[in-house]
């Protein structure tokens, strides 16, 4: 639902009750950020819908998660032509300067981004005028095999099937990054692929033993 209250108010005063119920309360918490730099030992990869925010679903503190968040949670291939590879800058960073153990691919239902995919996949292409369009494409495949898998499903299922196999194409493109390749294969390095089902509340986590998302933090159906 959305409100009508002014935004940077809201903001403002939001800022306000950080300071004095949490930063105010752990100075010294907040000055080790400050002097020793971060170390998160997560780099979480989210999309930027704004009703899924890592740090309140997940209930993290300040320094706990290296966090990219981007259009449908999309992880490129690794490439190293002349163009401004955002997302791929992050994940080198993440990966050998902060050396995090853990990487996680977080997708969600109710994706915008793979909605409007599934409802316009011939949009989805690198000559797009849209730049939106062209940053989907990267999810191309994943509809491809979602559609081939279910060539019969409203656009609804398609998108929730879509969803999944993003995420699972995602992390093969994270192999494709040598240093993520090299410190998987050491052992120094995990990949996780979660789904949130937020008209549920309900996190799974992809089993590559089963091949399927399977429940996490909660009680199996």
């Amino acid at each position: 639902m959305c409100e009508n209250s002014p935004p940077i108010d809201k903001l403002v005063n939001g800022f306000r009750r950080f300071h004095d119920e949490r930063f105010a309360q752990r100075d010294a918490y907040f000055q080790a950020l400050v002097r020793e730099g971060q170390c998160p030992r997560v780099l979480f990869l989210a999309c930027s819908d704004s009703r899924v925010d890592p740090a309140i679903v997940f209930g993290t503190d300040p320094g706990d998660l290296f966090i990219i968040r981007n259009v449908a949670n999309i992880v490129p291939p690794y490439e190293t032509n002349t163009g401004q590879h955002g997302v791929s800058a992050a994940i080198e960073y993440a990966v050998d300067v902060l050396e995090v153990e853990h990487i996680i691919i977080n997708g969600h239902s109710q994706c915008g981004g793979i909605r409007a995919l599934c409802e316009n996949p011939g949009e989805a292409h690198i000559d797009s005028p849209s730049l939106v369009y062209r940053w989907l494409a990267l999810a191309r495949p994943a509809y491809d095999r979602a559609r081939a898998d279910y060539p019969q499903a409203p656009v609804d299922e398609l998108a929730r099937e879509c969803e999944k196999d993003s995420i699972l194409a995602s992390l093969d493109n994270l192999m494709t990054f040598p240093m993520v390749e090299r410190r998987v294969r050491e052992g120094r390095l995990q990949l996780h692929g979660w789904y949130f089902d937020m008209a549920a509340g309900k996190l799974h986590g992809y089993d590559r033993n089963t091949g399927r998302f399977e429940p996490l933090g909660q009680t199996a159906p």
